[in-house]
């Protein structure tokens, strides 16, 4: 068996799996986006409705809401989460470090914990009258925190947990991104007299871009589908405060089970994911497809 036949029967596994559990399923999803579909409804059956679950969308208040509130918290912890996972990669790697592999692999202990614990453990927490965070909040700065019924303390806590949970990630991606630079352009440039501000912008950070690019796509994606924390912490709750759009598509789709509704949501956000990771890609690497 020729060499290049060998590699396309160990692809096809992969590839079938892929077929199944993606490509079909995005198919189904697009044609039930054009057919009102409620099995609770009078008339449970399929009914083509064509754009109009589309046109819906425009004017659902309640969606939109829950959209520009997903980008707000997704823009927060992808920040946040590379300026920490900067600073921590950076620490974790110096030398001068006393037990730095004891606190590398502690550091890393969040990401093997299932977000639906996360969320149960972050609950817990931060639960009014029982959760250690409230308690010593109005203790030692007599704030009356809590997650149940004031908004603001519920999203910054959503954010927080999600800082947690995922900052460890990006320090490991960056780790090996710096890791993997090379020395001779950090030497040069400190032999031409830049600072480590000069060095971090014009050196490190064009280096790191294929690092960046790759660690933000991610982040975002992962932001723009939170469910299952965001459902144990808080339920979307207050107010629909922290009602992010995986969460508020999950309950039209399960809850309402309003699927034709569901799927047209469905494929707006991954529209919106798509052109949200294109201008990322074009901000940071400043071409346009292939062009440069």
């Amino acid at each position: 068996m020729r060499q290049s036949n060998i590699g396309w029967l160990f692809l096809a596994p992969a590839t079938l799996i892929l077929f199944v559990v993606g490509f079909i399923p995005f198919i189904y999803i697009v044609y039930v986006g054009f057919f009102d579909w409620n099995t609770n409804a009078v008339d449970p059956s399929l009914r083509w409705a064509g754009l109009q679950n589309y046109r819906s969308l425009v004017f659902d208040t309640t969606f939109l809401n829950s959209l520009a509130r997903t980008l707000v918290f997704a823009f927060f912890v992808v920040v946040s989460e590379l300026l920490l996972g900067y600073v921590l990669a950076r620490a974790l790697m110096a030398d001068r470090l006393w037990g730095r592999q004891f606190f590398r692999t502690i550091h890393t202990l969040p990401i093997v914990v299932a977000p639906i614990a996360v969320g149960a453990t972050w609950r817990l927490l931060c639960v009014p009258g029982f959760g250690i965070v409230p308690y010593y909040l109005k203790l030692w700065f007599g704030i009356d925190y809590n997650i149940s019924t004031n908004a603001y303390h519920a999203f910054g806590t959503a954010i927080i947990m999600d800082l947690w949970h995922w900052t460890p990630f990006v320090t490991l991606s960056l780790m090996a991104g710096l890791t993997a630079l090379p020395k001779e352009p950090l030497e040069q440039a400190q032999i031409d007299g830049g600072n480590k501000l000069q060095i971090f912008w014009y050196v490190i950070v064009p280096m790191l871009k294929p690092v960046l690019l790759t660690t933000v796509f991610i982040r975002l994606m992962d932001a723009l589908r939170s469910v299952d924390e965001i459902w144990m912490l808080t339920k979307g709750g207050p107010a629909e405060a922290t009602r992010f759009i995986g969460l508020h598509i999950w309950i039209n789709v399960f809850p309402k089970t309003d699927y034709g509704y569901g799927a047209a949501m469905s494929l707006l956000t991954l529209y919106v994911t798509i052109v949200l990771s294109w201008l990322l890609f074009v901000a940071m690497t400043g071409r346009k497809g292939g062009a440069q």
